[in-house]
């Protein structure tokens, strides 16, 4: 066993030849001593080649190490392991916004070099929970399923739960344009982290952002799905950095856009079964539900601070399977979830959000007089009761016929098919203000007789419902 103490002790820099075993993205270190959870470690490999890495865990004296560039080539004999007796840090600074970074945070959009203003740990620091403000401002996206029936609040975590092939990245891209902190708007940032996405969607989401000019106000985090494991958990860690920086640092508000989770577990998963770690559920590890939090917990408002961090993650739900592990944990740890329907995709209707299984648990805070509109809590549960309602009586036609039905309940599945057409549905760059969302509503309730909207109240009904004349 060798051991060697660098030229940069002073610094705490400690170097093994002792590499023992290469498992995966991991290698394992024995003798070591001194040697820190989630310190940063440099490899060298005989050739020369230097790669980067990170402490996993630390058992006695053995090290497990993640590699970030993988570990072919990588050899027992000859590698140099350096500790470099720090964790990892990233640069972070204002002039990040506009720009496009890979999973650690290093530009890759052939811009100029980032000039840091500060350096800060990627894991974050604990927030203590007194100092938390409870989240109420409402925040814009302009979709209509989101704003009017499942609003986002800032400070809030919301998550969008998808499923293959379903357009939850062209939605995630829409809200990071088009998402406002109203009357605030100059103050508005996005942070947007692709995880293990492929080429092709990574370059969408460039494309989209220079396209229609969002891009000088979001930075993007891109991870490829042929880049290692280890780059993808540290991805959305970095992403949230420089979140926390621009929140509680420049007074900005922040949307973190984190998308895909699911391949954030599925890296997770890799690297556990890697350890031989005795597997969870559908071979999860058992800590995915704090290591998951570790990531959303990172978001919220601050007392006395005037930024303020807002999550959507997303995540595809394997098999459609809102009972997966993935999508489950998420939704203890979050306060609700926003969750795309197949059948509404399969039948042409953009953005296919099944708003009866989705759920926002801020949405009162974030909504009424002097935040939205008055009438806004009332329309919602009236929304959410008639569409119910209606979707009972087309599952009744279905057996009894439409003709068996009474005049009330025919204008039910006449109001159904007004709402998903013209309330759920709206185009890519339809950016609707909630006004206009709150509009198309009383026009798909105003389908319904006066009698049937017993969730709101007869002022709002006498203000906003539409009347037929006697010609319609």
């Amino acid at each position: 066993m060798r051991e060697r103490i660098g030229r940069s002790a002073s610094l705490g820099v400690v170097e093994y030849e002792t590499v023992e075993a290469i498992a995966g993205p991991l290698i394992f270190v024995r003798g070591v001593s001194s040697v820190a959870y989630d310190e940063i470690v440099e490899i060298e490999l005989p050739t020369g080649e230097k790669r980067r890495g990170r402490v996993l865990d630390v058992s006695r004296d053995l090290a497990v190490i993640q590699v970030f560039e993988g570990t072919t080539g990588i050899t027992t004999i000859g590698t140099k392991v350096r500790f470099l007796g720090r964790t990892l840090e990233m640069p972070v600074s204002e002039d990040m916004l506009g720009r496009v970074f890979n999973g650690l945070g290093e530009p890759i959009d052939s811009g100029s070099p980032i000039i840091a203003e500060d350096k800060r740990d990627v894991n974050g620091a604990p927030l203590n929970p007194a100092a938390r403000a409870y989240p109420e401002d409402f925040i814009q996206t302009g979709v209509s399923a989101i704003d009017g029936m499942n609003t986002l609040v800032r400070g809030q975590k919301l998550p969008l739960f998808s499923g293959s092939g379903l357009p939850h990245n062209m939605l995630a891209a829409q809200i990071a344009r088009q998402a406002t902190v109203r009357g605030e708007e100059e103050e508005f940032a996005v942070v947007f982290a692709a995880i293990g996405i492929k080429h092709d969607e990574a370059l969408f989401f460039k494309k989209f952002f220079e396209k229609t000019g969002a891009l000088n106000r979001v930075a993007m985090f891109l991870n490829l799905a042929n880049e290692p494991a280890m780059i993808r958990l540290v991805t959305p860690r970095a992403a949230l950095t420089l979140a926390e920086y621009l929140a509680y640092e420049r007074d900005m508000h922040v949307l973190v856009i984190l998308t895909d989770m699911t391949n954030y577990a599925e890296a997770l998963r890799e690297i556990s079964a890697a350890r031989e770690e005795v597997p969870g559920r559908q071979g999860y590890p058992g800590y995915m539900y704090s290591d998951l939090a570790s990531i959303y917990e990172r978001a919220g408002r601050v007392h006395g601070r005037k930024g303020s961090i807002t999550q959507m993650p997303i995540l595809t739900m394997p098999n459609d399977d809102i009972t997966h592990p993935i999508p489950d944990l998420t939704g203890y740890i979050t306060e609700g979830q926003i969750v795309l329907d197949r059948t509404l995709y399969n039948r042409g209707i953009y953005p296919p959000i099944n708003v009866l299984m989705s759920l926002s648990r801020l949405m009162k805070e974030g909504i009424g007089a002097g935040k939205t509109r008055e009438d806004h809590a009332n329309v919602s549960d009236q929304l959410y009761a008639a569409y119910s309602r209606a979707q009972e009586l087309r599952g009744l036609a279905t057996i009894i016929g439409e003709e068996s039905l009474n005049p009330v309940e025919r204008r039910y599945l006449r109001f159904a098919e007004a709402f998903e057409r013209r309330f759920l549905s709206q185009g890519p760059n339809e950016n609707r203000s909630i006004e206009e969302t709150l509009e198309i509503a009383w026009d798909v309730l105003s389908i319904l007789p006066e009698s049937e909207l017993t969730n709101i109240k007869p002022e709002f009904i006498q203000k906003y419902y539409r009347r037929k004349t006697a010609g319609e």
